[in-house]
C-alpha cells in the first residue's frame, strides 16, 4: 500500500506494531514546507466533513508544526493575532455579510 504522505512521528512504529513495515524518509526542509501546506488542507477537509475535537487537534498540530519550518515566533504571532482582533474584531458576533451598497 503506497501512501506518499507526511504522518506523525509515531506512525512508523504503529505500523511495524501491526506486523507490518514501513517505507519512509526524513523530508528536507522543502519538502516538509509542502507537505505540511497538503497535510493543512488534508485535515481541514476532514474536519469540516466530521468536525470532531480529534479533527481540530490535528489541525492545530500541523499549524504548530508549521510555526516551527517557518521560524515563526509564537508570541509575535498572539501579538499579530491580538492586534488583529482588535482591528478588525473576530468570528464571535456571528456577522455574515450579505452585500454591500
Amino acid at each position: 500500500m503506497q501512501f506518499k504522505k507526511l504522518v506523525r512521528d509515531k506512525i512508523p512504529d504503529v505500523i511495524e506494531q501491526n506486523g507490518r513495515t514501513p517505507i519512509y524518509h526524513v523530508a528536507d526542509n522543502a519538502e516538509f514546507e509542502t507537505e505540511l501546506i497538503k497535510k493543512l488542507r488534508e485535515e481541514v477537509n476532514e474536519y469540516i466533513e466530521n468536525q470532531t475535537p480529534e479533527e481540530m487537534i490535528d489541525i492545530l498540530e500541523v499549524i504548530i508544526a508549521i510555526y516551527g519550518v517557518k521560524n515563526y515566533d509564537k508570541d509575535k504571532l498572539e501579538e499579530l493575532r491580538v492586534k488583529k482582533l482588535q482591528d478588525r474584531g473576530g468570528f464571535f458576533g456571528r456577522i455574515i455579510l450579505d452585500e454591500t451598497k
